[in-house]
């Protein structure tokens, strides 16, 4: 026994590559993207997948190096997911609300070797690279075009992305790792509170978050996830990788209620505050809103709402809860609602949750009825 140790047959490195040729060999048909109008199914998928690899390994990108994509939700970007670790490099995503000077920042930090470009960021990265000192080697562009905004290719960019899907080749060997622990991809903060911080992640740790954020969300098998949370946020929390995992709901859509700090306990019930904060955004005099956990005397905790208002009509703060009482089961309706000229962001335009968390606490516990109907 003692001599059963790892080999090649035994003990294949797990990345979540393996997830799109699976879903090519076995969902080859279903469809994988659909965008504007664009549909890819998976086979295609993994197709343009591969030729993209040959073509950023025929740049010279080696193993680990980095490869960067500032682009929003776009084929493209899904795309190089696979793509970027196929050709064995390291992907980094940049948040595209960045500022240039942070964008140059890390590219610099992360000696990106190639950058791919969404044609909308084109002035933005054009701008990050002057910033660069003369001396520094800049990564090779390529440019993301799109037809709905038809922004030409310049000489600063070596090619586009669907000229490399073109050229490249669908039969690639594409590059395992030597171990599962080989880097997978590369993100950074939004430098809210201080400098812009890296992290690695490995194969391995990506593999294992895909299928775990399966299992915790209940995701059923062939689901269709309607995108919404920014791939470039922590490579869109794992779901480019594990959608190819699980290739539905009875309406065809994949839902996620909330994260798990966010969710509101209130007399034994899970209350997500996404669901009531999408009610609030149909209200016609809400601009912004964001729902947090009030301490409460008899329930535990209530839905605190903080709303700001767009000035094309009034509203009180009784009119909301009104609202929220006629659209909503009455447990889940805000016990109190408060109206700011505008709520906490990062820089990047993201609510600060735990600021609102942070003054709903210092509220107090608020005193609901115990007789108060919980339907």
């Amino acid at each position: 026994m003692d001599e059963l140790k790892p080999t090649p047959p035994n003990s294949s490195p797990l990345t979540p590559i393996t997830f799109l040729e699976r879903a090519a060999t076995i969902y080859g048909d279903c469809p994988s993207i659909v965008y504007n109008n664009t549909t890819h199914n998976w086979s295609q998928t993994h197709s343009r997948c591969l030729k993209v690899a040959s073509s950023i390994a025929s740049f010279g990108i080696q193993r680990n190096h980095v490869v960067s994509v500032v682009a929003p939700n776009i084929p493209a970007m899904y795309e190089l997911h696979f793509a970027v670790p196929m050709a064995g490099a390291v992907l980094n995503t940049i948040n595209l609300r960045l500022d240039a000077r942070t964008i140059s920042v890390l590219l610099r930090h992360s000696e990106s070797k190639l950058l791919f470009v969404d044609c909308q960021s084109k002035s933005l990265i054009l701008e990050a690279l002057s910033l660069f000192p003369p001396e520094f080697h800049r990564p090779v562009l390529v440019l993301i075009e799109d037809e709905e905004f038809p922004i030409p290719k310049t000489d600063e960019f070596i090619t586009t992305y669907e000229e490399l899907v073109e050229r490249g080749d669908s039969g690639f060997n594409w590059i395992r790792p030597k171990s599962e622990f080989d880097p997978i991809a590369m993100n950074y903060t939004s430098g809210t509170t201080s400098a812009p911080k890296g992290v690695v992640h490995s194969h391995r740790g990506i593999f294992v978050v895909s299928l775990d954020s399966l299992i915790e969300w209940s995701v059923p098998k062939q689901p269709v996830y309607l995108w919404t949370l920014p791939m470039f946020h922590a490579n869109g929390w794992s779901y480019p990788w594990g959608m190819a995992a699980v290739v539905m709901h009875p309406d065809g859509y994949l839902e996620i209620k909330d994260r798990s700090k966010d969710v509101i306990i209130s007399g034994g019930e899970n209350l997500s505050s996404v669901e009531v904060e999408s009610v609030l955004y149909t209200h016609p005099a809400i601009n912004e809103a964001a729902v947090v956990a009030r301490p409460d005397e008899f329930w535990g905790e209530t839905p605190c709402a903080f709303v700001s208002l767009n000035g094309k009509h009034k509203a009180s703060e009784k009119d909301i809860i009104e609202f929220c009482r006629a659209k909503l089961p009455h447990y889940m309706v805000p016990k109190t609602v408060i109206i700011k000229q505008e709520l906490p962001k990062t820089s990047t335009g993201k609510i600060q949750k735990f600021v609102l968390r942070d003054i709903a606490k210092s509220m107090g516990k608020s005193n609901s009825s115990k007789k108060m109907s919980r339907m």
